[in-house]
């Protein structure tokens, strides 16, 4: 039987280990929240499980910003914060309350000005067409649905993707500066070291947490265990994941027992739930079918231990899958149906969005498509070199060998499997729109309509597709106060020391994915929940020495 993850402190004899602010997890969120907590004053430990980044490494590096920030100013792009909020309206839902999403829209030039303080570059040169990650030299973009007509029509739109400027995936470039910038505040970082129970006092609020602490050979091994996981998760997700199961086994066999006070707090920072399937089937079963898009340290650890001592948490069924058509640019221009031949929404939008469309709606399965023409100009863009070889490879191999050919709507319906007179008229509804003669019915923009004539092709761009793998990560997370980050019981109530932040938390990004806005997210809360740690810390501190 496992251990319960809450422990008393009347079970500790001993602290190993003490400091003001223990952030558990070390990525962009637990980065940020050990340079708040340590530019407030406190002494931090961070402790991960890994130390190489986790999920932050291995991203996009974009940073969704707005409201006029010096890139935006540079590239003669005109943008508010109510015009970014007035779009983000739009996306985050009721994830959190529209007051904290104004004060993230009016901090977003701050938080860009804090990055950049800390040595994070930004750039703003802008690519010459919508995309779903610039080529290196292009670091502003339009990295949401900002210029779609159904939401340009609520919001001024402006490009807000922020990605960090480096060569290749900007994630790595992101965390390496972040990371240098805790080692040059002097705080002390520990990996090989795994969270197994946080520690409480007799009035329940978190006091510091009991670690298990890898070393010597044991620790070679995990750290050659690890990187074989992620290496291998593409091509062998089985083998990884049997990786993954002798990680656990190497933590619960050989790891030392270790008790660390945490004076001012308890922050967790361990990111979202994608690697682990058993919280993933309980909570969103729907997509098990997916790509899991993280590290192994994505497993919901933070969340399971803010649990054990009381914390609630929300939209946990919330996944971003990634269903991305451009570039090619020319693949956003076809349409996009299900299996009854009909169109599940307006094809120009983020991929993020039509994926949540294509799993919510659609069941996971979809088919795009296309004519000769657009398939030609598709095949040329991905053969011009000018393209990542993660967005040009996929295409060429689904354009080469794995479409349905047809010579007509009908007959291409036959092939699918599909009603023959849906996508018939499907087809003839999208011509008569891109031809000027009717409006599109799902408000596709003017530029992206192409008539479907002559010979077409059907796509299978399905969420288990092998050749074309659906992305998905995880939204949900403790429910904090949104003014500290502190964890919040299922009555509202805040427990004492312990704090949440980055996707462990539920957050600004918790309802509809934009690329950026989870990494923005990660910097935004981690620095409130650092300083609402240290603040409390000094407010203890002050509170012994005013009694005596």
């Amino acid at each position: 039987m496992d251990q319960p993850l809450q422990l008393s402190a009347t079970a500790c004899h001993i602290w190993d280990d003490e400091c003001d602010v223990l952030v558990l997890g070390f990525g962009a969120a637990g980065a940020c929240a050990a340079l708040a907590a340590s530019e407030s004053g406190a002494r931090v430990l961070v402790l991960d499980r890994f130390n190489r980044g986790g999920a932050s490494a291995k991203s996009g590096g974009v940073v969704y910003a707005g409201g006029g920030t010096p890139q935006q100013v540079a590239a003669g792009v005109q943008d508010t914060p109510q015009a970014m909020f007035d779009y983000l309206c739009q996306e985050t839902g009721d994830a959190v309350s529209a007051a904290t999403l104004r004060a993230f829209c009016e901090g977003s030039r701050d938080m860009v000005a804090w990055l950049s303080g800390h040595g994070v570059q930004f750039d703003s040169a802008m690519p010459p067409v919508k995309t779903s990650y610039p080529q290196d030299g292009y670091y502003l973009y339009y990295s949401g649905s900002e210029a779609v007509p159904a939401f340009a029509q609520h919001a001024k739109p402006a490009p807000r993707g922020h990605r960090v400027k480096g060569s290749g995936m900007s994630g790595a470039v992101l965390f390496k500066v972040l990371r240098e910038a805790v080692a040059r505040a002097g705080i002390t970082v520990q990996g090989l070291t795994t969270a197994r129970r946080l520690i409480t006092d007799r009035a329940g609020h978190v006091i510091g947490a009991e670690v298990g602490q890898l070393s010597g050979m044991a620790g070679w091994l995990h750290r050659q265990l690890e990187r074989f996981a992620d290496a291998s998760h593409n091509l062998a997700p089985g083998l990884a994941d049997g990786a993954r199961a002798a990680l656990a086994a190497l933590e619960s066999r050989y790891a030392a027992v270790r008790h660390v006070r945490a004076h001012g707090g308890v922050v967790l920072a361990t990111g979202g739930f994608i690697f682990n399937r058993a919280m993933l089937g309980r909570y969103a079963p729907r997509y098990l079918r997916a790509w899991r898009l993280g590290t192994t340290g994505c497993t919901g650890s933070g969340i399971a231990l803010g649990e054990s001592v009381g914390g609630a948490s929300s939209h946990m069924h919330k996944v971003s899958a990634w269903r991305f058509i451009n570039p090619p640019f020319d693949w956003a221009r076809g349409i996009v149906v299900d299996r009854s031949g009909q169109r599940i929404c307006n094809e120009e939008v983020y991929g993020a969005r039509l994926g949540h469309a294509m799993c919510e709606q659609a069941d996971g399965r979809a088919w795009l498509i296309l004519d000769s023409r657009l398939r030609s100009a598709a095949l040329c863009e991905c053969r011009s070199g000018k393209l990542w070889l993660f967005q040009s490879g996929p295409a060429m191999l689904l354009m080469l060998f794995g479409a349905v050919k047809a010579a007509n709507a009908a007959a291409l319906a036959e092939k699918l499997g599909m009603p023959a007179a849906q996508l018939q008229q499907t087809v003839d509804a999208y011509n008569a729109a891109a031809r000027g003669d009717a409006a599109d019915a799902l408000g596709k923009s003017k530029a992206m309509l192409a008539p479907l004539e002559g010979p077409l092709y059907a796509i299978d761009i399905s969420m288990d597709s092998k050749l074309f793998p659906c992305p998905a990560i995880t939204l949900g997370g403790l429910r904090v106060n949104e003014n500290t980050g502190a964890v919040l019981r299922a009555d509202g109530r805040a427990i004492g020391g312990l704090y949440a932040a980055g996707r462990t938390a539920l957050g600004i990004a918790s309802n509809q994915y934009v690329s950026g806005l989870s990494l923005a997210d990660c910097v935004w809360s981690g620095r409130r929940a650092g300083t609402a740690a240290q603040l409390s810390n000094l407010k203890q501190r002050g509170d012994k020495y005013g009694q005596g």
